[in-house]
């Protein structure tokens, strides 16, 4: 209930804040666009190697969208964070079923990156999507939107903020989203939390094992740098030889840090190709690697992308 709706500011902060919409409204609006990506997106693919564990996502648990709101530190400004804050947790308000237990859905993030004030980078309290009012299904009435980290990290039906000198006992943060090899108490425990995000991409266009006349086609898709501040996609290459030789991707116009870069080639597709494979390169250096070692919860797939094609 909008009228209702009251977030809680606790924790190590000078002035503990119970803030209403309305008086959101009192701070600065700021827009962000930005990509929120599951740290589950391609897991599918690591089926190959051995069964994963959780929604076997293709490579379109991704989305980008321009977010408007308040700024997560001008709220934390105004509670004022006492010395020692190293974490600050994001709770949201509903309930998530596991087993027997029912559980909040939240998580945390590290101090900085929630007093980040950069227009592009700053985490975010939205109450915007696209220039319109959230819906429910996006977190209505308020969302954070932390941009270059994993979606779990953009807590939706946000209820409240602690301000913390230690990460967040949430399950979610404290047990969930982690790479680990088997799902034993000391890998689990050996393992951090998922923050940032590394490189990614895949091909949209054609589809997934698409009939196609050999010849010139268009191939479409998007490549998502990893979440650093200020990294932007340098190069997108294709390759319908098995990665002997590569071609380049155009780049269309070039999104903001934090977005994906959406691109489009003509490749000659001959008889005989069977799939055409996607690297991409991000300002910071990073690759997209030849190979990601399998993980227990399929979390980080961003080898090269493979798409399979059948060429008459």
């Amino acid at each position: 209930n909008a009228t209702s709706y009251r977030l809680r500011v606790e924790g190590m902060v000078d002035r503990p804040l119970s803030i209403s919409l309305a008086d959101l409204k009192k701070f600065n609006e700021v827009g962000v666009v930005a990509t929120l990506t599951c740290a589950g997106n391609r897991r599918s693919e690591f089926n190959k190697d051995k069964e994963i564990k959780g929604v076997p996502w293709g490579s379109a648990a991704i989305g980008n969208a321009v977010w408007r709101g308040v700024c997560l530190s001008d709220v934390l400004n105004l509670a004022g964070v006492k010395p020692g804050a190293r974490h600050v947790w994001l709770e949201g308000l509903d309930a998530v079923k596991r087993d027997a237990h029912t559980i909040s859905f939240g998580g945390s993030i590290p101090i900085e990156k929630a007093l980040d004030s950069r227009t592009t980078g700053a985490a975010l309290l939205a109450t915007q999507m696209n220039n319109k009012p959230l819906t429910p299904n996006h977190g209505f009435p308020l969302r954070a939107v932390i941009p270059g980290y994993i979606g779990a990290r953009s807590v939706k039906w946000l209820g409240k903020i602690v301000v913390s000198d230690r990460p967040s006992t949430n399950h979610y943060l404290a047990s969930a989203y982690k790479l680990v090899q088997a799902p034993d108490p000391l890998s689990w425990n050996e393992a951090g939390p998922l923050y940032r995000y590394p490189i990614n991409g895949a091909i949209c266009l054609p589809e997934n094992n698409a009939i196609i006349s050999a010849g010139k086609t268009r191939i479409r898709g998007y490549a998502l740098p990893s979440g650093r501040a200020d990294c932007k996609i340098k190069s997108v290459l294709l390759s319908t030889d098995s990665g002997r030789t590569w071609e380049q991707a155009n780049l269309e116009k070039q999104q903001n840090p934090y977005c994906w870069q959406l691109w489009d080639a003509q490749l000659n597709l001959l008889p005989g190709t069977k799939s055409i494979i996607l690297r991409a390169e991000d300002t910071s250096g990073a690759w997209m690697p030849q190979r990601v070692a399998w993980n227990y919860k399929g979390y980080f797939q961003n080898a090269w992308y493979r798409l399979p094609v059948n060429i008459r």
